[in-house]
């Protein structure tokens, strides 16, 4: 039997309430199944403490720090100080996820976009990645990014890319990142799957966003780590290759974007 390949669920929410009864399970499965590390990323600066435990209490597990755009008017008051501290952490390894949400806008558009900008700063100031959440709002997302940019150099990835090809090829041309999540295996997601076959192999990584968007044939599960493997199948097909063959190209993206995360 041949060995798993190594992978990194590079964007999944550990913290969340679908996960608390089977948390130790759910991470024995993902590590059983060969995804070796996971990156649990913030939606709220106030439970630091939260995504921290989670980071201390398992050795594959690291966190990021930020202000998700649904809860951007909750936290309003969150500063470049406050960001700056929570980054300290060895564990943690990215800012975010921050950015635009126009499909539910939960929150004001200018308070997202206020957030946005701070956390921005964060990854500018930290050196640490950005994770952005990106929906419904190409404009105004490539707008700000090529705007900040021009301020100062920031790595990013546009996370769980579902947008337009537009945003893509804008986003690759700053020097972004796109991840791709359960949605580049659903039937209906040709537009997806085209522009991960166009990107460069250097710049894609894969993640579940978990508990949420399981991939075929776990759709309308509850996702979890362990199916990062049914997407990275899937993306390695999409580019005519082997999930054997781009496995070793994910992980070295995952460690060039995040760089304090330590090798397998």
């Amino acid at each position: 039997m041949s060995a798993l390949p190594i992978l990194t669920d590079t964007h999944c929410h550990l913290d969340f309430p679908d996960f608390a009864e089977e948390i130790e399970a759910v991470v024995a499965r993902a590590e059983a199944a060969g995804v070796r590390r996971m990156i649990t990323i913030a939606t709220r600066v106030r439970k630091i403490a939260t995504y921290r435990a989670l980071a201390e209490r398992f050795p594959n597990v690291w966190f990021s720090v930020g202000t998700h755009p649904h809860n951007a008017a909750e936290e309003p008051d969150v500063t470049l100080a406050d960001l700056l501290a929570a980054a300290e952490h060895p564990k943690c390894v990215a800012i975010g996820e921050g950015g635009l949400d126009y499909h539910y806008d939960k929150a004001p558009r200018d308070l997202q976009a206020a957030s946005f900008r701070l956390q921005i700063a964060a990854a500018r100031a930290t050196g640490l990645p950005l994770v952005i959440h990106a929906r419904a709002a190409d404009a105004d997302m490539i707008a700000i990014l090529e705007a900040e940019m021009a301020r100062g150099a920031f790595t990013a990835v546009l996370h769980c890319f579902s947008s337009g090809a537009e945003l893509a090829r804008r986003g690759l041309a700053l020097g972004l990142y796109l991840s791709f999540s359960g949605i580049l295996t659903f039937r209906n997601s040709e537009d997806i799957r085209a522009i991960a076959r166009a990107a460069p192999e250097d710049r894609i990584l894969v993640e579940t966003d978990a508990p949420y968007l399981a991939p075929v044939p776990h759709r309308g599960r509850r996702n979890e780590p362990a199916f990062t493997a049914e997407t990275a199948r899937v993306l390695a097909e999409t580019r005519g290759t082997s999930l054997a063959a781009l496995a070793p190209a994910l992980e070295a993206n995952t460690a060039r974007l995040f760089r304090r995360l330590p090798p397998v």
